[in-house]
């Protein structure tokens, strides 16, 4: 192939058949019937987007809007669809005058590319499925179109590595990628769409709703997986051997996803955290769980942050579910009063300020105000209180109990200390006379 002489023959070759083309008269024929078919297709199009209602505007809102939206958006396709077909005319045409039409199929075989470049550039909106059209089928096309398929397949699959019975060419690992990529992006739409249909049916719980939907997820794509396999044409007896080293990976390399998938199953059968518990970790971490995946699960803070857990720490560490079986939660705000406040007349002021509150619960009892103890500056209270929620996030129980306290202790004419200190002066009234004198002078 790197001989100078296979290239100096292909070139002879090519300039001898050139100059049989140039002095042919079927050629120049040929290449005026192409133009002639393009120019009669570029004339017909213009017609037909000027006289045709509905290629010549976009139409507006109506009863068929739809239908005829998507007949509009053909108009791009009227000038290579005629282009083809009146090559096509041309075709038969240099067959009957001058017996030869290959240059007419040559540009008929670029209108038919034409118009499948128009058809995936003008109809498919998802840039995925676009580019994978353009980058994919477009050459696929090209070389079916041309009659190269064939050869190029040939290339690809004798550019091999061989090991024993195993034999992996780059046609295979080419077919592996589109394939594989086809079918698991698929796969991942059916799978979103059928956790969305599960998760939809409020019939079930929560835990069980988020069960079935991994466990679909789970064996859809196993199956998919299988499928790969049969597309590819791997004997699925070899997904023993597989199976054998997948066993040994997870044995070594594999064991902690091995033991977060595991612990995810466990999760979801036992129930013991449920998406929406806010979950309060050992090492001092909280948040909603948002999502329980196979793998790792997602706690949200109430700053915005989402924070990854893997499933393995919830089976192996302590964490606390603060609304596993019950939203209820108490909560204690502290304050302080003056010494010279009546001290029996602040509890029942509080506890009835306290209940004014929307969200304050009377169940399992009703707001507590409890004398703590005596201040260097004050006298110590602090009320308890139930409600059906967390003091965080959009809730601020807290901030807005002291605020009820404040208005009823000022109601109440009840003082709020403040820090109080006495200074005393050593000495005695010598001391006092002497620094007086010593500031006169």
């Amino acid at each position: 192939m790197f001989d100078p002489k296979y290239w100096q023959a292909l070139s002879d070759q090519w300039l001898a058949r050139l100059i049989d083309w140039t002095t042919d008269p079927a050629f120049y024929v040929q290449i005026g019937a192409i133009i002639a078919a393009v120019f009669l297709a570029y004339l017909i199009a213009g017609q037909i987007r000027k006289h045709i209602p509905v290629f010549r505007a976009a139409p507006e809102e109506g009863r068929f809007q739809r239908a005829l939206s998507v007949v509009y958006s053909l108009r791009d396709l009227l000038f290579p669809l005629l282009a083809v077909t009146m090559l096509a005319i041309a075709v038969e045409a240099c067959l009957g005058l001058v017996q030869s039409a290959w240059l007419v199929r040559i540009a008929q075989s670029v209108g038919v590319i034409a118009v499948l470049y128009t058809a995936i550039t003008r109809l498919i909106s998802h840039p995925l499925v676009r580019g994978a059209c353009l980058w994919i089928g477009i050459p696929v096309a090209t070389l079916k179109v041309f009659d190269w398929l064939d050869e190029a397949v040939g290339f690809l699959d004798g550019m091999a590595l061989e090991a024993g019975n195993v034999r992996v060419s780059l046609y295979l690992l080419v077919k592996a990628a589109i394939a594989g990529g086809v079918l698991f992006w698929l796969g991942r739409i059916s799978s979103n769409a059928g956790q969305k249909a599960i998760r939809a049916q409020q019939a079930l719980d929560v835990p069980t709703r988020e069960l079935f939907a991994k466990l679909f997820q789970t064996i859809l794509f196993v199956v998919l997986f299988v499928l790969l396999l049969q597309v590819l044409g791997l004997d699925l007896t070899a997904l023993t051997v597989f199976g054998g080293a997948l066993g040994v990976g997870l044995g070594f390399g594999l064991q902690q996803i091995a033991s977060n998938f595991i612990s995810g199953m466990i999760l979801l059968l036992e129930r013991s955290v449920s998406v929406g518990d806010y979950i309060e970790l050992d090492d001092g971490k909280a948040g909603i769980l948002k999502e329980l995946n196979m793998r790792s699960s997602t706690l949200e803070t109430f700053d915005g942050k989402e924070i990854n857990v893997p499933n393995e720490t919830f089976i192996t560490s302590r964490f606390v579910n603060w609304t596993r079986d019950d939203p209820r939660q108490r909560y204690e705000v502290e304050f302080s009063v003056s010494y010279a406040t009546d001290l029996h007349i602040v509890p029942p002021a509080v506890e009835k300020a306290v209940l004014k509150h929307p969200r304050v619960l009377t169940e399992p009892e009703e707001p507590d105000c409890e004398l703590r103890g005596f201040g260097d500056s004050g006298v110590n209270f602090a009320v308890e209180f139930w409600v059906d929620g967390l003091d965080d996030g959009p809730n601020k129980f807290s901030s807005d109990v002291l605020f009820l306290v404040w208005d009823a202790l000022k109601e109440a004419g009840v003082g709020m200390p403040f820090p109080q200190r006495e200074v005393r002066i050593l000495g005695g009234e010598a001391a006092v006379l002497s620094a007086k004198a010593k500031s006169a002078k």
